[in-house]
């Protein structure tokens, strides 16, 4: 009993310490490194898009590294989640690289790339995991195909990687879901039971984008770019996967999905089907709500997050019933 608790008290100090470490390592780096990162030229369709030209872009790869060093150092390693932290870090570098490139990448060229890390994160899942899903607002559970269950994990990490993506434009806003985001999903993995393995690297995710958000903040001082935000999408359809609920993304993740994702339906349905949506609304939606409606900056991530945390409580309330 004796040597159970030391035990217990030992894994709970580690973590502490992997926690302190990761926000501690993120701030410190970001502090040292952000001079060196690429230069935002300005985005030219977004509503205040000029007003970052000049700013260091990129920080993505500051937090990500952070956050796999802090997993390595301190979280239970498997292979398994050996592998997804190697995929972030990929995901990350395709961004990385591509806020650095002169010439932006073209959008299926990102597409193909991102295509790539979504099968290998559904044959990753499926090797160590069931073909089981659950419908944890109804309480049940579903066996689904593998074949058919590989396809659909695709289609949310691509998804879940592509909206995130868009819906980073606001000083601030996508961090700030991605942590409402994810710490619902590890409020659900506690509750469900499911997904211990990966529940600390939530945190520390978690704590590595507060660290970039010290300085993210309007007005920020750099851009987390691709980089960043494709690895937080990545990894929030890794976590919901996890959990063994892979539907609750949309819930969980519904203000990341209508943001960013709405723009990429409308741009998809004119160019493929010459079908014209949402004729008088400006996409991502962040733009639209500044432009048109007239919120400033602030308003934005507040308003969002609200939303979302509210959509939040309501989803693990369901769970509970």
């Amino acid at each position: 009993m004796l040597h159970y608790i030391v035990s217990e008290n030992h894994s709970s100090l580690l973590a502490l310490a992997g926690i302190i470490f990761a926000f501690a390592a993120t701030v410190f780096a970001t502090a040292k490194l952000a001079d060196m990162l690429p230069k935002d030229g300005g985005r030219e369709f977004a509503h205040d898009g000029k007003l970052s030209a000049g700013k260091p872009r990129g920080a993505g790869i500051i937090f990500v590294l952070a956050f796999s060093v802090a997993a390595f150092l301190f979280a239970p390693m498997k292979a398994e989640m050996a592998i997804y932290l190697i995929l972030t870090i990929i995901c990350m570098m395709t961004g990385f690289l591509d806020d650095s490139s002169k010439m932006p990448w073209g959008e299926y060229k990102k597409g193909f790339l991102d295509l790539c890390v979504a099968a290998l994160v559904a044959m990753t899942f499926l090797k160590y995991n069931p073909n089981t899903i659950e419908l944890a607002l109804f309480h049940v559970e579903l066996t689904i195909p593998p074949v058919l269950f590989a396809i659909l994990i695709v289609i949310l990490v691509w998804g879940s990687v592509n909206v995130t993506n868009c819906s980073d434009g606001v000083d601030g806003l996508s961090g700030t879901l991605t942590i409402i985001t994810i710490m619902t999903i590890y409020v659900i993995a506690q509750m469900l039971d499911k997904g211990q393995d990966f529940s600390f690297l939530i945190l520390l995710f978690a704590v590595c984008i507060l660290g970039y958000l010290w300085y993210n903040a309007t007005p920020s001082r750099l851009m987390m770019g691709d980089a960043g935000s494709r690895a937080m999408g990545l990894f929030i359809s890794i976590a919901i996967l996890k959990t063994g609920s892979p539907v609750l993304y949309i819930p969980v993740a519904l203000v990341l999905i209508l943001d960013g994702g709405l723009g990429l339906v409308k741009v998809a349905l004119l160019r493929f089907l010459k079908i014209r949506i949402l004729k008088n609304t400006r996409t991502p939606l962040h733009d639209h709500v500044r432009k048109v409606w007239g919120w400033s900056n602030t308003q934005t991530v507040f308003r969002f997050a609200i939303i979302q945390i509210i959509l939040s409580v309501a989803v693990i309330y369901g769970i509970q019933v």
